[in-house]
């Protein structure tokens, strides 16, 4: 097992990236984008597409949901196989089979070719957020990491925001097939650019031995299990569970709510969609960079970390359960926005708690548990609710118990998340040698970093 990686010296100013850092992570920003582009664009294409295909909602739920299907399988196997491909071969990969997991609706339109189509999206999408996050981790140090996580998820509200209203002129103007051949040849595009740009970073690798050098011996560290099991990966799991609970019910049933609920037109919903993504990048913009400030100044990361990644849950979870029953206009969309845009706080913060208490040799593998674990909702969020709608009385009745029992699970995840997650507490646990990741620098010992 690769050593923890060594605190910094008190005083210490990790070096700025270079310029190859932020190329990487502007490829990275446009990988996310794409990558939620085409999660949204069968939640966008759901009314004419049931329409067409005259299927009701309970199997447009199970064609959505089958997105899933091996998504957090495929991203446990490529963390676990992190060390040992390049993350540049792994995005690009990715990035391909999203290419080419378009074309089977293009060919046949029929549930079996979408269902086809969206499991293999699905599994090349699995390992996306936390791959991209630990191959940007490999161009920053340790101090210097918040706001380019904030951008990397960043990425995935950008993502919505600009392609919501794009792909719903496609889907009006041009039929909803149109939508699925723009992101093909998007992602082909980015396949083309990648190679000449991405490239492995130089932090947090282990580094081949010289040729008849002597390997050093390698410093005991935790077992994976302890690393697993310890609160604060556990809570940023339930944060991170929590959060795309909320997000596979608004990508999948947002527009059609909006729509049928509310009675907006295509072009309408699309732009209260793009509105909710605003909301979740002005926060992960903010928030996380507000807490690198935090820290600098001797805050302790459970305060500055853990804390409000379970407070995003838990407040968006307060605004789904009052949604139902609002009266509409302006109220619903501010708990729309609230409920479908707070949530999203939580995802670049499981990603610096978990990264506090993991040796960077092991961070692939746990990062691809995480990711595994926490996107475990979109399996059935989307199914479920079609289900209760279509088995209530009226829709509204069963948007209703959707929206209640969802907001259950999230209040449930946000309050066990703020419960469990002690970062210098397992730090200490995990690492009793004093090899742990750095506890948050005291205010005056260096000037704060500038990300």
């Amino acid at each position: 097992m690769a050593p923890p990686a060594s605190p910094p010296r008190p005083g210490h100013v990790p070096p700025r990236p270079e310029r190859r850092a932020w190329l990487v992570l502007v490829m990275i920003v446009v990988f996310m984008m794409i990558s939620y582009a085409d999660k949204a664009v069968l939640g966008l294409a759901a009314v004419p597409l049931m329409e067409e295909l005259g299927i009701g909602k309970s199997t447009y739920g199970l064609i959505s949901s089958s997105f899933y299907l091996l998504f957090s399988l495929s991203g446990l196997v490529v963390g676990f196989s992190s060390g040992r491909i390049s993350s540049r071969a792994l995005l690009l990969a990715m990035a391909a089979l999203w290419a080419v997991a378009q074309l089977p609706v293009l060919l046949v339109a029929a549930v079996p070719s979408l269902i086809a189509g969206r499991v293999l999206l699905g599994m090349a999408e699995g390992p996306a957020a936390s791959m991209s996050m630990h191959a940007l981790y490999k161009w920053f140090p340790t101090g210097r990491r918040g706001l380019p996580s904030a951008l990397q998820i960043g990425g995935a509200a950008l993502g919505t925001a600009v392609s919501a209203p794009l792909l719903t002129w496609l889907i009006v103007d041009h039929g909803w097939r149109s939508a699925f051949v723009a992101l093909t040849l998007v992602s082909a595009a980015w396949c083309l650019v990648w190679p000449f740009v991405g490239q492995d970073g130089p932090f947090g690798e282990e580094r081949k031995p010289v040729r008849g050098a002597s390997r050093p011996p390698r410093a005991a560290g935790p077992p994976l299990r302890a690393l697993l099991t310890n609160g604060t990966v556990t809570g940023g799991i339930l944060s991170a569970f929590g959060s795309h609970w909320a997000l596979a019910l608004s990508s999948a049933w947002l527009p059609v709510y909006l729509q049928t609920q509310m009675d907006m037109t295509a072009t309408g919903a699309s732009s209260v969609v793009s509105g909710v993504s605003v909301v979740s990048l002005a926060l992960l913009l903010s928030v996380p960079a507000y807490v690198d400030r935090l820290k600098r100044r001797g805050v302790s990361s459970r305060r500055a970390d853990g804390i409000p990644q379970g407070m995003a849950v838990l407040v968006a979870g307060g605004a789904l359960a009052l949604l139902p029953f609002a009266a509409g206009g302006p109220v619903q969309l501010l708990l729309i926005a609230v409920a479908f845009g707070c949530h999203a706080v939580a995802l670049p913060l499981h990603y610096v708690t978990t990264a506090t208490v993991v040796p960077d040799g092991r961070r692939g593998a746990v990062f691809g548990v995480v990711a595994a674990s926490g996107t475990l909702p979109g399996l059935f969020v989307p199914y479920l609710t079609g289900h209760l709608v279509d088995g209530a009385a009226t829709e509204a009745t069963g948007y209703t118990a959707a929206f209640l029992l969802s907001a259950g699970v999230m209040a449930v995840c946000g309050l066990l998340a703020i419960a469990t997650i002690h970062p210098e507490r397992d730090a200490r646990r995990l690492n009793p040698a004093g090899a742990s990741v750095p506890a948050p620098r005291q205010a005056g010992v260096s000037k704060p970093v500038a990300q």
